[in-house]
């Protein structure tokens, strides 16, 4: 058996012959995968749902990835109720043989993740090194949050005492009951295991339910689990559409807290309607409109590479996503320039393939959001790159579109305000690093931001002021975009998040418990 290759979002390098002949290998044990019937999964045993929905790639529209079991209100009370019965016997069990069944699953789904990274270019249309990357990174963060509950011995902390040596006091954390995780099709993987493991070395039992464009990554995260030994009602899958499915779990009593990450719509209306009866965790990652700053003291190309990644990685269709830039006047033509002979470079394509920088986009309604901003930014301003949709040489039966730089809008027009989740980003001069500052602040969101500045006083006002939960300062790799777990914490500030405690970081495990003060009279 061929040696895994460590992966990371920073390590990655598309000259690794090794790392491309077993990609290649990965991507023939999907092919044989494709198609299938896949159930939901409750309470141990499969369960068919009502009737079925069917996946096709947004590559090829011809390529059918499978068809899934669409869950009912029944199935997801049945989930809960399966959850709520494996709770006792979850929460009993020792947290280092929870952290151990946890570390399992993540040592399978390296051991597997040429084929899942695979299956994820086929199901969302990642890039080979977008689909790696992810797929090591579900595993770490299993890893990562299992290290940090170790470090803090399962979060049990001895107390003060008032002088009675008979005395004994404890701080513990324990965990809610059941939780729900929602998430999006961009990271199937990732955002389901980080969520979902966070919950499940706390004690919690989870209902999961994945993003209907990417159900079968929330199959693979499953028989991961189910892989790892982890016992019958302890994780449970349902799949189906959010009016149904997703709407039962908001509603559910028996739902002791939950994970959403998607847009700032739903997650509001989730964190202003979850609890009832008592205050329950709500914790909701609601995307970003972020900044990229570059003063006139930035290394240009450094700033042109690090805004065509952020802006254009997986078609821009990450929370993270570099979809407006603030330059100063005297460097902006420049800018531009050199942004635009970077975009022009990028190979489109079949993302399988390994020349490929730039997939598809995930579905017709992105290709319609696309084509409106286009019309807007050629209405109001210029394009100054792309804006069209492709549709020859192969890729006429997918979603394929241009990556788009366009400028000479107005700072407040809309383009610099919604989150598009599309290779679309909006540059706009200005006079100074102060209203630049101030422009990238004036947002619902405040999740990501970058600067570019040679100058340290300008990085440390950049700091102090920008108001965002993770922050990139002359990074080419990256202007808004790139965390791994333990390395960058990433959370949202304002519009962006609901905790102000980041995903990826020391903080996120406790997250899943309740705090319980212990003392005891001998």
């Amino acid at each position: 058996m061929a040696e895994r290759i460590k992966i990371t979002y920073a390590t990655l390098r598309n000259d690794n012959e090794e790392l491309h002949a077993q990609y290649d290998a990965g991507i023939s044990k999907a092919r044989a995968r494709l198609g299938a019937y896949h159930p939901n999964w409750i309470g141990g045993r499969e369960r068919d749902g009502d009737g079925t929905f069917e996946l096709r790639s947004p590559i090829d529209r011809k390529i059918v990835v499978g068809t899934f079991a669409r869950g009912t209100r029944a199935d997801v009370r049945d989930a809960v109720g399966a959850a709520r019965a494996a709770h006792p016997a979850w929460r009993a069990t020792p947290w280092r043989d929870r952290l151990a069944l946890l570390r399992r699953t993540a040592e399978i789904i390296s051991e597997r993740h040429m084929e899942y990274g695979a299956l994820m270019g086929f199901e969302v249309g990642k890039s080979r090194l977008e689909a790696l990357g992810e797929a090591e990174e579900a595993a770490d963060l299993l890893r990562y949050y299992s290290d940090v509950f170790e470090r803090n011995n399962g979060y049990v902390v001895p107390m003060g005492n008032l002088g009675d040596a008979a005395v004994h006091t404890r701080s513990t954390l324990r965990p809610f009951g059941v939780f729900a995780v929602i998430s999006p099709f961009n990271f199937p993987m990732a955002l389901a295991a980080g969520p979902a493991g966070a919950a499940l070395m706390a004690g919690n039992t989870v209902v999961f339910k994945p993003a209907t464009a990417s159900a079968l990554s929330g199959v693979l995260l499953a028989e991961s689990f189910r892989a790892a030994g982890l016992p019958d009602g302890v994780f449970n899958l349902v799949m189906g559409p959010g009016d149904t499915v997703g709407q039962e779990i908001q509603e559910n009593p028996g739902v002791d807290g939950i994970v959403f990450t998607g847009s700032y719509e739903v997650g509001m209306g989730l964190f202003r309607t979850f609890s009832r009866q008592w205050p329950k965790p709500c914790i909701v990652e609601m995307g970003g409109k972020n900044p990229a700053i570059v003063t006139a003291r930035a290394d240009l190309d450094e700033a042109a590479e690090g805004i065509m990644r952020s802006a254009f990685g997986f078609g821009g269709q990450k929370c993270s996503a570099n979809s407006r830039v603030y330059v100063e006047r005297p460097v902006h033509d420049e800018l531009v320039r050199l942004l635009v002979q970077k975009t022009e470079k990028l190979a489109i394509g079949d993302p399988l393939l390994r020349e490929t920088w730039l997939g598809p986009i995930i579905d017709e309604r992105a290709v319609g959001r696309y084509e409106a901003a286009v019309a807007e930014a050629r209405r109001d301003g210029r394009v100054f790159i792309g804006g069209e949709r492709l549709g020859d040489g192969g890729l006429e039966r997918g979603f394929f579109v241009e990556p788009t730089v366009v400028g000479g809008l107005p700072a407040g027009h809309r383009l610099f305000q919604d989150e598009l989740f599309v290779p679309f980003t909006a540059v706009h001069a200005v006079d100074s690093l102060e209203e630049a500052l101030r422009l990238a602040n004036d947002s619902t969101y405040g999740l990501t931001a970058g600067v570019y500045s040679e100058d340290p006083a300008e990085v440390d006002r950049f700091l102090d002021e920008i108001e965002a939960g993770v922050l990139y300062v002359n990074r080419r790799a990256g202007a808004t975009t790139g965390a791994w777990p333990g390395v960058q914490p990433f959370g949202g500030w304002k519009g962006s998040g609901s905790t102000g405690k980041a995903g990826l970081s020391l903080y996120y495990p406790a997250q899943f418990l309740r705090e319980q003060s212990h003392t005891i009279v001998d």
